[in-house]
């Protein structure tokens, strides 16, 4: 079968003129419709994102990408951007993901180092861009990703209109004290495998971040210390959340009691991203055919069932 994108992505490369001569070669792509290959010139490297606009806009990627860059963030730079027909030519920060570089090394601590840094730098960016709220509306729409997709598709079971009301009305204090938590740029996606360690060192390159919002301060914190991908110990996870609360302004200190109520915050709103991932991981697997997001269910689940022990929490459909 034809690729007439990839045809139509190689002509669009020739009249950028960038190069004459290259060679093009698919990357591994995301959980959405965009695609991604590496572009390849005597001279360097690039990343193409193809973007098929009835599926896919660009334009967030782009605005985001900009106010990030002018925040201080290691975010890949737009060479050529063509948001008509859904085409993006970035820079290439290279193959080695968070993820790929835990595999090799057991020290980590300066991957860790740099990650909370810029996350601190995201958290004090500037007003200068619209971003969506993420507040209790979303988070409900979110965890009925849960209810459609993982207990039909994975458990074999679709809930009856009492169980949906019932697990809804259990996991609402706990949606409610998220949504209460203090407001900051979230990237909503800050994990191992959105991470890159490019070929020249760090600073970390973040990618995938054009769904940013304005969220619970404890987010992206709680996607990269409780990783849908990894597994860290809670030492670990411990140590680095108290690094970085110690490291957060006195008035977003001065919200939470001590680090005990700040890290028992972390780990709620994991808990509520775990419940919509493994949604999210079902569906990718069931609607979109990708299959391979099934391996990442059991993981997922263990650290849902995790939080829920912590927190002490019994949600009905959920403490399976």
């Amino acid at each position: 079968m034809d690729d007439v994108r990839l045809e139509q992505a190689k002509t669009w490369l020739v009249q950028q003129r960038v190069t004459r001569t290259f060679s093009i070669e698919s990357l591994a792509g995301d959980a959405s419709f965009r695609r991604y290959f590496r572009v390849s010139t005597p001279q360097q490297t690039y990343v193409l994102m193809d973007a098929p606009p009835e599926k896919e806009d660009v334009s967030p990627f782009v605005r985001v990408c900009d106010w990030l860059q002018q925040s201080g963030l290691n975010v890949p730079e737009i060479v050529v951007e063509d948001k008509r027909q859904g085409f993006l030519l970035l820079q290439d920060f290279g193959d080695t993901t968070w993820s790929v570089f835990l595999k090799k090394n057991n020290d980590i601590d300066g991957l860790f180092k740099d990650a909370l840094c810029q996350l601190h730098m995201l958290q004090k960016a500037g007003d200068s861009i619209d971003l969506s709220i993420f507040d209790m509306q979303r988070m409900t729409t979110e965890i009925n990703l849960y209810l459609d997709w993982y207990l039909p598709h994975i458990e074999s079971h679709t809930p009856t209109a009492n169980e949906r009301e019932s697990f809804h009305q259990a996991l609402v204090p706990a949606l409610k004290e998220i949504d209460s938590i203090p407001k900051v740029p979230v990237h909503l996606d800050y994990h191992s495998r959105n991470l890159m360690i490019p070929d020249s060192g760090l600073p970390l390159g973040i990618i995938d971040f054009q769904d940013a919002v304005i969220g619970p301060i404890t987010y992206d914190l709680a996607s990269l210390l409780y990783d849908c991908y990894q597994d860290y110990p809670e030492e670990d996870c411990r140590r680095w959340s108290r690094l970085f609360f110690n490291a957060l302004s006195l008035q977003h200190q001065g919200y939470f009691v001590d680090f005990e109520a700040w890290h028992r915050a972390v780990r709620l709103t994991s808990l509520q991203r775990h419940i919509k991932v493994l949604g999210i991981f079902a569906r990718l697997a069931h609607r979109d055919g990708k299959i391979q997001f099934l391996d990442e269910i059991p993981l997922t689940h263990k650290h849902c069932m995790e939080e829920l022990d912590v927190l002490s929490l019994h949600i009905p459909l959920l403490n399976t």
